[in-house]
């Protein structure tokens, strides 16, 4: 009998054992605690839903992994090759809204490391490039910021720096109809911006981020959650963005949700 009760106290264990390394395979590393860099400006999502901050904007986004995209100068970010490059289908038709952790493969014209050794990329220098297979995966994160801070999320992850494409997506929640407002967007550089994949802005240029630096036509936000894409381009410099929603007398809206 006491055989019996030690062979069963041992295949607990082991079955316990066996339980909590599976939960710990499953726990997926926080990007935060992988990559303490992002700490001052990026925070992980905790909460289901938050409310844009006291200003309006919107502060949680799902960030892709930066798409090498070399530019040596920001002076070609005109409108046909922003639509060229930035507003390829990648969020229309049966698009999947994307979790924190989901990948995508793809092909890039990668950019070879810049050349640093004066302190700032070299002018005039055309980059190396080539075409290659890449994997990005999607980051849930929630901005410390009012401007995500795309340089700072490239740098920190250890995936980029300059001459890149940023993809992002966030979801709100809108409780009642709201009437009259627009989308009010400023990038460095330039930018396009969607909502439920139609396009409401464009941002083109060479341009720093201003607070509200462009804003789309008056609409009507329906009842319902709404998704919001937006995707920015930069070569040389810093990249970031702010979003946010205005009435028509150009102050911040805040009765809706964002979700996880």
């Amino acid at each position: 009998m006491k055989h019996l009760f030690r062979t069963l106290v041992l295949v607990a264990a082991l079955a316990a054992a066996a339980s909590f390394t599976a939960d710990a395979k499953k726990k997926k590393t926080d990007l935060i605690e992988k990559y303490p860099a992002l700490a001052p400006y990026f925070s992980t999502p905790a909460e289901a839903a938050v409310q844009p901050d006291e200003l309006g904007f919107i502060r949680r986004w799902v960030l892709l992994e930066p798409i090498s995209k070399p530019n040596r100068t920001n002076t070609v970010f005109v409108d046909s090759y922003i639509r060229e490059n930035l507003d390829n289908g990648w969020n229309k038709g049966d698009f999947k809204v994307p979790a924190d952790g989901d990948k995508v493969t793809m092909q890039v014209e990668y950019q070879k490391p810049v050349d640093m050794t004066a302190g700032r990329p070299m002018w005039g220098v055309e980059p190396e490039t080539e075409m290659k297979k890449v994997k990005l995966t999607w980051h849930a994160l929630d901005s410390k910021l009012f401007n995500v801070k795309l340089y700072r999320y490239a740098v920190g992850t250890e995936t980029g720096r300059y001459g890149a494409i940023f993809r992002a997506v966030t979801v709100i929640d809108v409780p009642e109809d709201i009437e009259n407002v627009r989308l009010a967007v400023g990038s460095n550089s330039a930018s396009m911006w969607w909502i439920d994949g139609e396009e409401a802005l464009i941002l083109s240029g060479d341009r720093r981020m201003v607070m509200d630096d462009g804003a789309s036509k008056r609409l009507t936000l329906k009842k319902g959650r709404h998704v919001i894409t937006g995707a920015v381009i930069n070569g040389p410099g810093m990249s970031d963005f702010c979003v946010r929603f205005i009435d028509e007398n150009g102050n911040p809206v805040h009765n809706y949700n964002i979700v996880k």
